[in-house]
């Protein structure tokens, strides 16, 4: 039986397995489409190990919030197309449920909770299974309010992006929440006041400064009022609450003026910041290579 472009199409639509992957499998079982799907299983177990070693830096990160609790939970694949998988969607739902609930102390644990009858190591190895991806569960992070702060979380891009702030004060809404957390989605701050930002971090950067400096020819009494300039300036930047606030299209507020008119009295706790694949080299992929081999 001949398998046309179409049949691939159909077949990598319904399991979001890679193209010459389901051309395969079609081949194998003469286009019988529930034989090609018992095929990709078959072979997708039986490579699942091999996968280990491949990247997997897109993905998206899950969230959910239970009252005082929340969860952040980044789940991996190779391709932003499997990313918007419905079982990968369905897969990545079903953790953030299980990790809130079960509250598991790191991903090896997660991988041994029960799903449905059987671990999710084994939920996802079926999966792989079935998509010809590695998929891995990255990192997650569980989070219960303190001092009656209020958990907000805000999502970017559908999962890209999400930020977990936790900010106490009796005008604090879901609102304020979220809008902190489009703050720090966009900006990127490593601390929440410049206060606390790290010795090290400092001297680094004033290392980086002087030696950019160095060869001005200005007296080292200026040269030292400068690197406290510059420094104070670079805390400011890395922290939240001394960041230009990005809704303010004025550009005159800072993050903390806008608190103190929302609640003289808010404080932020905490955030948490995932952006899916931060910190993973990225396999770049050949779109038109990938078409052209298909075809032969």
């Amino acid at each position: 039986m001949a398998i046309t472009a179409q049949d691939v199409k159909t077949l990598r639509e319904q399991t979001g397995a890679g193209m010459m992957d389901c051309k395969k499998a079609l081949q194998e079982v003469n286009g019988d489409f529930q034989e090609a799907l018992d095929f990709l299983k078959k072979q997708g177990l039986a490579n699942a190990e091999k996968k280990g070693s491949r990247i997997a830096a897109e993905g998206l990160v899950f969230t959910k919030i239970n009252g005082s609790e929340a969860v952040l939970l980044e789940l991996n694949c190779e391709t932003d197309f499997v990313a918007k998988n419905d079982d990968f969607l369905k897969l990545g739902d079903k953790l953030a449920d299980q990790v809130l609930a079960a509250k598991p102390a790191n991903v090896d644990e997660v991988l041994k909770l029960d799903l449905e009858g059987e671990s999710i190591q084994e939920k996802i190895n079926s999966l792989i299974a079935v998509i010809g991806e590695k998929i891995s569960l990255r990192r997650f992070e569980v989070v219960t309010s303190t001092d009656g702060g209020n958990i907000s979380i805000y999502n970017h891009q559908g999962g890209k992006i999400a930020v977990l702030t936790e900010i106490s004060g009796d005008k604090i809404t879901d609102e304020v929440g979220k809008n902190i957390g489009m703050q720090i989605a966009a900006m990127s701050p490593r601390y929440i006041d410049k206060s606390e930002v790290s010795t090290a971090d400092l001297e680094q950067e004033k290392a980086m400064f002087l030696e950019q400096m160095k060869d001005s020819g200005k007296p080292a009494e200026i040269l030292e009022k400068i690197v406290v300039g510059k420094l104070d300036k670079f805390a400011g930047e890395m922290s939240l609450l001394q960041q230009p606030y990005v809704k303010d299209m004025g550009g005159k507020n800072k993050v903390q003026d806008y608190l103190k008119e929302v609640d003289s009295a808010a404080k932020v706790i905490q955030f948490i910041r995932y952006e899916v694949g931060e910190g993973i080299e990225k396999r770049q992929d050949d779109f038109a290579e990938e078409v052209a081999k298909m075809a032969k």
